[in-house]
């Protein structure tokens, strides 16, 4: 789970990966994601960018093996 998460933020460079599993627990729960973002304060749209459109892939990745 959201272990290829980029470490910082690509446009302003805020390290957002120490958030990343709270942010994920949070919404899986059922709270509104604009909502944790803005109590985790990450305000500039470029971070926010970051949790909203992140794809975790390594569980279609593993499938094909060796």
């Amino acid at each position: 789970m959201w272990g290829n998460f980029p470490i910082r933020c690509f446009t302003c460079g805020k390290c957002v990966s120490k958030d990343a599993i709270k942010y994920q627990e949070r919404v899986n729960k059922g709270e509104v994601p604009q909502e944790v973002l803005d109590q985790l304060r990450y305000n500039r749209e470029c971070c926010r960018r970051m949790f909203l459109t992140h794809v975790d892939h390594t569980d279609i990745l593993l499938l094909y093996g060796k």
